[in-house]
């Protein structure tokens, strides 16, 4: 059944979908150790993912709703219970809730025994059957107990789990919100909820960024994000807080967080000493020790930067540090003043686009007690959080931060060439005017003075007075001539 909603997804997909649509998977579990979210009258379980699915699915979105457990002959896992393509605000929300709301414990196939969870199975034939491979984004909706066929060495299952995360090259980005949910059932009792986002592909992780971003996913869930993947970029932030600027150049903080710089085009030496705040951005993680170096690329050149300290440790996020740095700007690169990019961008700006790269090397991760205390707290009993410990691989990370150089140019050159190019056009005018007005010449033929008009440029015939050529008259910008005198004629130029 999952598969067949799957390819109708796939085919919805094909046919409706916008620019800039993402396809969703939600995939909820319903084994036996949800039973308490199920039958707890007062749970906010069934509620949250509705609202959750509301939020995140936009118009153009399409969406496959699925529940869980461990797949058995007789008993395939996941199930489908939704297939759509979300075409307003608010529809998803009801859809959701509907196909929801008969949904309930599900158990193995003849008997009363509650279903066991294998929560890489379900990821993979999210990845690998609904998105087909494709780019998109699933939820999965958890207690975080993984006990296919009811195993009790839930670490190890645990870690088969992560390796999916960390191994897998499909998923590009991952991270988990860690919900306080107390609820009591008639079998066991639970105090947390976690829900797993699941980023596939390049464009799932753009996608899942957006939302992070827009606060669309905070409208429902309040806790900070929990990262699992990537763990080897954009680990840390680079805030300006304090520069001092050089002569003619102005350091500024740009849009989305980037670094501006804002550069005369007779600035000399564009150097800069910039203060920054350092701040790791890989909750719940604390940098214990790395070493740093940074360089600027802009305009084909690549240049270090010199750092105050090439060492951090004891990083914890939400902690910033300070850090002091020197950099410089490409002068070679800035285009003069009187070249056709400077002409181009008088009266607004040249921007050469670039960015700062931080390096981490020999990096250490740990993972922070407040959050294992936590984790303790809304999974009593299950040792998911030493199995957060990053992969012995992540020694290593890189954090990009966008950087602008927009050198002015003013005015001045351009109403110069303007000028220039104005009195060309007149000299060429009055050239021009010059060159077709008639000239009159005077010309005496055997005593008889004519009168002739001739255009530069021209030759005209002189006769005598039997009708005979006895000359020519040649008129150039600069006067008259008499060319092909005959021998003997009486032909002279004036009076």
């Amino acid at each position: 059944m999952f598969r067949q909603l799957a390819a109708a997804f796939w085919l919805l997909l094909a046919c409706t979908a916008g620019v800039g649509a993402t396809p969703h998977v939600f995939l909820v579990q319903n084994s036996g150790w949800m039973e308490p979210f199920y039958s707890d009258p007062r749970s906010p379980f069934k509620p949250l993912v509705g609202a959750l699915a509301g939020a995140v699915v936009q118009p153009g979105d399409a969406l496959v709703l699925a529940a869980f457990n461990q797949s058995l002959p007789g008993a395939p896992s996941p199930k489908a219970l939704l297939s759509m393509k979300a075409d307003k605000e608010g529809a998803v929300r009801s859809r959701v809730d509907g196909a929801l709301a008969q949904l309930d414990t599900a158990r193995k196939p003849n008997s009363t025994a509650l279903a066991d969870t294998d929560l890489g199975e379900a990821v993979q034939a999210a990845v690998k059957t609904a998105l087909g491979g494709k780019p998109g984004i699933v939820w999965l909706v958890t207690n975080n107990r993984n006990s296919p066929n009811n195993d009790q060495a839930t670490a190890a299952r645990n870690r088969e789990f992560y390796e999916l995360i960390h191994r897998g090259a499909a998923i590009d980005k991952v991270v988990a919100f860690p919900l306080r949910m107390p609820v009591q059932g008639r079998h066991y009792s639970a105090n947390g909820l976690m829900v797993y986002a699941f980023a596939v592909g390049k464009e799932g992780s753009r996608a899942l960024d957006g939302l992070l971003a827009s606060g669309r996913i905070g409208q429902v869930i309040t806790e900070q994000p929990a990262r699992l993947k990537p763990l080897d970029r954009d680990t840390v932030r680079l805030v300006p807080a304090q520069v001092e600027d050089a002569p003619g150049v102005e350091f500024s903080q740009g849009p989305g967080g980037g670094l501006r710089a804002d550069v005369a085009p007779d600035a000399l030496t564009p150097r800069a000493s910039i203060r920054w705040q350092l701040e790791n951005a890989m909750y719940p993680y604390t940098i214990t020790s790395a070493s740093l170096s940074a360089r600027s690329v802009l305009a084909g050149e690549d240049r270090k930067i010199e750092l105050a300290s090439s060492r951090v440790s004891n990083l914890a996020p939400g902690k910033p540090v300070p850090l002091g740095s020197t950099m410089r700007l490409p002068v070679a690169q800035v285009p003069d003043k009187w070249s056709m990019a400077a002409l181009g961008s008088a009266g607004s700006a040249y921007v050469l686009p670039g960015r700062i790269e931080l390096h981490l090397a020999n990096q250490r991760l740990e993972l922070s007690q407040a959050f294992r205390q936590r984790m303790a707290a809304l999974f009593p009993g299950d040792p998911l959080p030493d199995i957060f410990t990053p992969p012995a691989t992540v020694q290593a990370s890189n954090a990009v931060l966008p950087l602008e150089v927009r050198v002015h140019y003013g005015m001045g050159p351009l109403l110069a060439l303007g000028g220039i190019v104005s009195a060309l056009l007149a000299a060429l005018g009055a050239a021009a005017y010059a060159y077709g007005r008639p000239r009159v010449a005077h010309v005496t033929v055997e005593d008889e003075l004519r009168t002739m008009r001739a255009r530069p440029g021209t030759t005209q015939p002189i006769y005598d007075r039997t009708g005979a050529q006895v000359a020519q008259l040649k008129t150039t910008l600069f006067g008259h001539q008499l060319i092909d005198l005959r021998e003997g004629a009486q032909v002279r130029l004036g009076r």
